[in-house]
């Protein structure tokens, strides 16, 4: 089969979408088919790093595409990067011929659209990867009016993207709430989790001792957030705890990714002049490892009107590396599913602008530091071994398969 996958993000490229993507793109390739991907040929995160404009990589054919880097410090050059890359990407769409399966991510927002509209005019069928919802996402974040001209007319292009779609993969219960509440087909939704990376990321003592000694934090009880830097997930509450606790030298905070929030971390820490906050940019896969296994406590942050609309993914990752986590943020969530369903132990919780809670519970998890952790073990139902096999059944369009992990987590759910 000739497949075309659609996102912003692709390999050599290290944000999450990126990975996936590229993992989704290997194991096609690797089981005979023909794969294109047609991505963006600047960095997500890094615009100045550009890549090659076509590359045949491991049997893959990429296409990339150039746009406007404005950078991210308005919502107006944000909106302008997106609109040119989609517009750049509708003319080279126009030029490739059908495919027998186009699959469709989210970055930038309404991609999807595109990749309905090629299968409509050209034929094939369409899956839409649902990392996250647009303009759903706008509209909680008061980017965009509810009832604007903008938000009506994006709405519109979503709905269209998700009738098209002959399956959408979401991640995780509430999204598929969303998504069904807009009049979309039981029978063509799916719920998929993101898998872990956990051939490539697991804990490492060795990465650990060397993150540590490098940034000199041997000595310290660190606190990690790592990951996208976004509104959809706030850290103020997190900074509000580190202010408080900026007179404890034995406790450092670690800011490990990038965007456009992870300026105000930056600005927030020069302007109290907190020694205890240091910020990293994202880490490659190979250094992922090491970066995760540094922390002593990690941080999970849902904002509290974006369950449903954003999937906190990195949870998979840090449950691979066995390391103790804080959850910042709205009471039902899949991050709280979770955590009934598979009894996390050690895993804190506080709801936002209860700063006085998480400094309490980072200081209660460094009285913890060397307690037992399971979450290796339950890692593994949510392992790239595990998932990404059934998310080929379903893009192959074979009848869902289930390992029980969302019926679990649902029922769970249901009787609390």
């Amino acid at each position: 089969m000739r497949f075309l996958l659609l996102n912003q993000c692709f390999y050599p490229d290290v944000v999450s979408t990126a990975q996936h993507l590229t993992d989704l793109a290997l194991e096609l390739s690797d089981r005979g088919h023909e794969v294109t991907v047609l991505t963006s040929d600047r960095g997500y995160d890094d615009p100045a790093k550009r890549f090659p404009r076509r590359e045949l990589w491991k049997g893959i054919t990429i296409l990339r595409i150039p746009s406007l880097s404005l950078g991210k410090d308005s919502k107006l050059k944000r909106a302008l990067n997106f609109g040119s890359f989609l517009a750049i990407c509708t003319f080279r769409l126009v030029s490739l011929r059908r495919f027998d399966v186009v699959i469709a991510l989210t970055s930038p927002p309404l991609i999807s659209f595109l990749g309905a509209l090629f299968v409509a005019i050209k034929g094939g069928r369409f899956c839409f990867w649902v990392m996250d919802l647009n303009p759903d996402e706008a509209i909680a974040a008061d980017w965009l009016k509810e009832k604007s001209l903008t938000a009506r007319l994006l709405k519109r292009m979503l709905n269209f993207s998700l009738r098209r779609a002959d399956r959408t993969i979401v991640l995780d219960r509430f999204m598929r709430e969303r998504v069904l509440e807009k009049g979309i087909d039981p029978e063509r939704v799916s719920i998929l989790p993101p898998w872990s990376h956990d051939d490539a990321v697991k804990y490492s003592l060795a990465g650990r001792e060397d993150f540590r000694r490098t940034h000199n934090l041997t000595e310290k009880f660190v606190v990690m957030y790592s990951g996208n830097h976004s509104p959809c997930h706030p850290l103020d509450t997190l900074l509000a705890a580190a202010l408080d606790l900026g007179a404890n030298n034995d406790i450092a905070f670690c800011f490990v990714g990038g965007g456009s929030e992870q300026l105000k971390v930056k600005e927030f820490a020069r302007r109290y002049q907190l020694r205890n906050v240091h910020c990293f940019p994202y880490q490659p896969l190979d250094k992922l490892s090491a970066s995760l296994s540094a922390a002593d406590l990690h941080v999970v942050v849902l904002g509290e009107k974006f369950t449903g609309i954003v999937h906190p993914c990195k949870i998979y990752n840090i449950m691979s590396i066995g390391v103790p986590m804080l959850y910042i943020g709205p009471e039902k969530s899949h991050i709280v599913d979770l955590g009934l369903d598979l009894s996390l132990d050690q895993m804190f919780s506080a709801r936002h602008d209860d700063h006085i809670k998480v400094r309490q519970q980072i200081e209660a998890a460094a009285v913890k530091k060397n307690g037992a952790v399971t979450f290796p073990v339950q890692a593994r139902r949510f392992s790239r071994h595990a998932l990404l096999p059934q998310m080929l059944n379903l893009i192959e369009f074979g009848p869902p398969k289930s390992d029980g992990i969302q019926e679990a987590i649902q029922s769970s759910a249901k009787a609390q």
